[in-house]
């Protein structure tokens, strides 16, 4: 999940990245990161996040409009592309392939994203054992 919050919603923000780092259920948390994109719509760390918890929790149509939300926000971040192609895939929309070479290319110019990019990869599958979906994108970033 992101970590780069607005100075106001730092405190909210934290905590529930917190709660989520201690190992809360995805499906606790939701509310929460409804709330701090709905406080500041226009910071994509929020979106993010709310975009994987939803991707946790079965929710793949909420998760892809929030994902776009946050691509739209933040278009390098490379967790908010995985999080959209995720949910692309989860929901058998098109394009997925755009959003993972651009991660490619960001990760290609920033080396030292990759290593929370494979935590975030590792941390779903914890939590999501099996998840095809994330299966598909580790393999495809690896390749």
């Amino acid at each position: 999940m992101a970590d780069n919050a607005a100075p106001d919603q730092t405190s909210a923000f934290e905590s529930a990245l917190q709660r989520y780092n201690q190992g809360a259920e995805a499906s606790e948390l939701i509310d929460a990161f409804e709330e701090i994109a709905a406080q500041n719509p226009r910071q994509s760390a929020g979106w993010t996040c709310l975009a994987w918890l939803q991707l946790l929790d079965n929710r793949p149509l909420e998760a892809l409009r929030s994902a776009r939300t946050a691509v739209r926000l933040s278009p390098q971040d490379p967790q908010a592309r995985i999080n959209l192609a995720l949910a692309m895939l989860e929901t058998g929309a098109k394009g997925v392939r755009e959003h993972i070479e651009i991660v490619h290319r960001v990760l290609a110019m920033a080396p030292e994203m990759a290593a929370e990019i494979n935590d975030s990869i590792a941390d779903g599958l914890q939590r999501k054992p099996g998840w095809a979906s994330m299966i598909k994108i580790r393999a495809w970033l690896q390749s």
